[in-house]
């Protein structure tokens, strides 16, 4: 069941990125010739105000097939120097309607993020975690390197804050230092009452692109925590930072990629993906609607936010690439060339394709050794 609940949550997000386009194409003037969820043959479909409406065989995903998404290639054909289009297609709308188009469907995977993560902090939750008392990693496992020992700081220290952000259970430790690999941390310790400032250089997991400093929680301080709800204004503005913070965390991910970590490991495929979000929904809702409720919105938000990003980049084929075409001919006030959109639409799917080499390969690894376990 765990690989159905990804398989929905996932194409869930990809239709919703899909149906931003569709909403602004129809703003635009641009006509929508198919809506579909899913791809391959068409097991269903209606046609409804123009736009055929269809349920596809396979469910991973869904498109939305705008009127002359192809046109430049058939200029190309017919030996033109410019893009033959009609002006209720793709190519045919002003640029700047082009680029409200394609910004509008990763604008759609931030906007559900935003929704997720603002649901959750008007449902509050609640979690056990230990306090931030640490001890030193290499105090347990002798072959692990501590940053946090050659800075300074000992056994039963109490973290308080980290580059000045308060700091009060280990998992506040963890959510911190992940994300700054390889980086100089100010940790501040409490010691037998005394405050004490520490510079720490995180050790980056080549694994998976995460930052440790090599300290470990105090299990006899396990707790439960609450997280309380926020009236409705203050739930909205916690949706927003967090929407941004994850985009900001999203980015730095990607630029850690290519500080020597293993790229098998650290990119995930499809397959990954629907597993673990298989696995959150699953093992979350065992445990009371309430906590699966939150877990899942929050594996889902960040997860929304990595296709947000990953389509903005300026890939041809990807949203960005065609946002970036549209900025081009905006700017210069001339229309590219087919041949020019044909040939670099090939850079475009060299790129994906090794992305999905790149995410097969994790995935492969990943399963084979969950099955040795």
């Amino acid at each position: 069941m765990k690989i159905l609940y990804g398989l929905l949550c996932l194409v869930f997000l990809i239709i919703f990125h899909e149906f931003g386009h569709f909403i602004m194409a129809k703003i635009c003037g641009v006509t929508v010739e198919a809506f579909s969820v899913g791809f391959g043959p068409v097991l269903l479909h209606k046609k409804i105000r123009g736009t055929d409406w269809r349920l596809s065989l396979i469910p991973l995903g869904g498109y939305c097939g705008m009127k002359g998404e192809k046109e430049f290639q058939d200029s190309l054909k017919a030996g033109l120097d410019y893009i033959k289009a009609d002006s209720d297609s793709l190519y045919g709308v002003h640029p700047f309607k082009r680029v409200l188009i394609a910004f509008f469907g990763p604008f759609a995977n931030f906007f559900f993020a935003f929704l997720c993560f603002t649901v959750i902090a008007l449902t509050g939750y609640s979690y056990y975690s230990y306090s931030s008392k640490v001890t030193l990693a290499d105090e347990i496992y002798p072959e692990l390197h501590s940053a946090a020992r050659d800075a300074g700081i000992q056994s039963g220290d109490k973290i308080i804050k980290i580059n000045g952000k308060a700091i009060e259970t280990f998992s506040d430790i963890i959510s911190e230092i992940v994300s700054k690999p390889d980086e100089d941390i100010k940790i501040t310790v409490l010691r037998n009452e005394e405050e004490m400032e520490f510079l720490v250089h995180s050790d980056l997991d080549k694994d998976t692109g995460a930052g440790k400093i090599g300290v470990t929680a105090d299990t006899e301080t396990l707790s439960k925590y609450e997280m309380a709800r926020l009236s409705f204004f203050p739930a909205l503005l916690k949706g927003l930072t967090e929407s941004i913070n994850a985009l900001k965390l999203t980015v730095k991910g990607i630029f850690t990629l290519f500080k020597g970590v293993k790229l098998d490991n650290a990119v995930s495929g499809p397959a990954r993906v629907v597993d673990m979000m298989g696995s959150v929904v699953k093992e979350s809702f065992s445990g009371g609607f309430r906590e699966g409720l939150v877990n899942t919105l929050n594996f889902m938000g960040f997860i929304s936010i990595s296709l947000c990003f990953m389509n903005l980049l300026p890939v041809p084929i990807l949203d960005g690439g065609l946002i970036l075409f549209a900025l081009i001919e905006l700017i210069s006030r001339r229309k590219l060339s087919p041949k020019v959109l044909y040939y670099i639409q090939f850079i475009g799917i060299a790129f994906i394709a090794f992305l999905f080499i790149l995410g097969l390969t994790g995935d492969v690894k990943y399963f084979i050794g969950n099955l040795k376990k």
